[in-house]
């Protein structure tokens, strides 16, 4: 119901979310009642949120924050309550509006492929022709199968801000693997797609549930931040436990997450020995490195160098550990190094060059395929 939003905007204005970044507080579906107005348009389930969408909009926005809602392509929304069909994108689009609403999931559930490739670019105009900034996360691509030639990049990226590509999440490990395999085994055709304003979402954090370990959980935020993705949490802000709190409020993670060149990262080692190597190029000649490890037995020793991992030679770097805080003060490129992963975890650094190379690091984005 209402009260669940009311108080979770109150969570994140007060407990140091707000003032890290984390603004938008989200409806999910079946939040409306399951019929349209007599004048046919949305409303909101008069029992569950007898205040109406307005005056939640209202609090969040009083308190720093912006309100997300859902909404559906198609005859239904994928829990049964009513969609968006074409001839209502104008009409839904204008009443979001006019509720406050200051960003829009829209799915995909009960409509078919000519429908989305007419309705998604057609909602993208209506937001916009409202006159409110109104953020757009289309689902679009994941009914499409996520690849070309089904999904035109190019065309996404000029419709929606950020776009699902894949399956939902679920509340367990296996389920955080089956994503991070899906997006790097293409990451040729998705790493080009992201950028400042138009972005791959693997879905949710679901750091402080049931379903991760502590080391998972600071591999899930750390290989979700390689990847550029928007940090959209999905768990309870009144009861989270501190450790989970912690990795979501890592200061360091969030500005590598939010890093202004918006160049999603890339698996760059795969090793036989189940260590993973992910880069992601950051602002100011930095960078970030994930050191992941699949193993389930026990924690291991890897032992490599820059050069290895191919920066760019006669560089020295200052090294930060993202999740303990410990420096390196000289990193040279050519210096060999060992970090200790524990099964299933990560080791994340953030390096900043103190000495620039005599050949700067070429980091060109590459064009998204047509």
């Amino acid at each position: 119901s209402e009260t669940l939003f009311y108080e979770m905007a109150d969570r994140l204005a007060e407990d140091g979310w707000r003032d890290l970044g984390y603004r938008y507080i989200n409806i999910d579906d079946c939040w409306a009642a399951k019929q349209r107005d007599a004048a046919g348009r949305l409303v909101p389930d008069p029992e569950r949120f007898p205040r109406g969408i307005k005056a939640l909009a209202d609090y969040v926005h009083a308190r720093g924050l912006k309100l997300g809602i859902y909404g559906d392509l198609g005859t239904l929304t994928c829990g049964g309550y009513p969609g968006t069909t074409l001839d209502l994108v104008e009409q839904d689009a204008q009443t979001f509006a006019e509720w406050g609403v200051d960003m829009l999931k829209l799915d995909g559930c009960y409509s078919s492929g000519e429908e989305q490739a007419e309705g998604y670019p057609e909602m993208a105009r209506a937001l916009n022709a409202t006159g409110r900034p109104i953020m757009y996360s289309c689902s679009w691509p994941a009914y499409q199968g996520g690849l070309p030639p089904k999904v035109n990049y190019t065309i996404l990226a000029e419709v929606c801000n950020l776009w699902r590509n894949y399956d939902d999440i679920q509340d367990s490990w296996d389920s955080v693997v089956s994503i991070l395999d899906w997006f790097f085994e293409n990451q040729d055709v998705l790493q080009p797609a992201a950028g400042p304003g138009h972005w791959n979402d693997p879905d949710m954090l679901i750091i402080g549930n049931f379903g991760l370990s502590y080391e998972q959980s600071r591999s899930q935020m750390a290989l979700w931040t390689v990847m550029a993705a928007p940090l959209l949490m999905s768990t309870d802000l009144r009861t989270i436990s501190p450790r989970a709190k912690e990795i979501l409020q890592n200061r360091l993670m969030i500005k590598i997450n939010q890093d202004p060149l918006g160049i999603q990262g890339r698996r760059i080692v795969k090793e036989k020995s189940l260590i993973e190597v992910f880069l992601r190029p950051l602002s100011q000649g930095a960078s970030t490195l994930v050191f992941f490890s699949r193993r389930t037995d026990i924690p291991f020793r890897y032992t490599t160098s820059l050069a290895k991992l191919h920066f760019p030679e006669d560089a020295v770097y200052e090294v930060q550990d993202v999740y303990s805080g410990k420096i390196i003060s000289v990193l040279k490129t050519e210096d060999s190094f060992s970090v200790v992963i524990n099964p299933t975890g990560v080791v994340m650094w953030y390096l900043y060059p103190t000495v620039l190379p005599a050949q700067p690091w070429p980091v060109v984005r590459q064009q998204a395929p047509g």
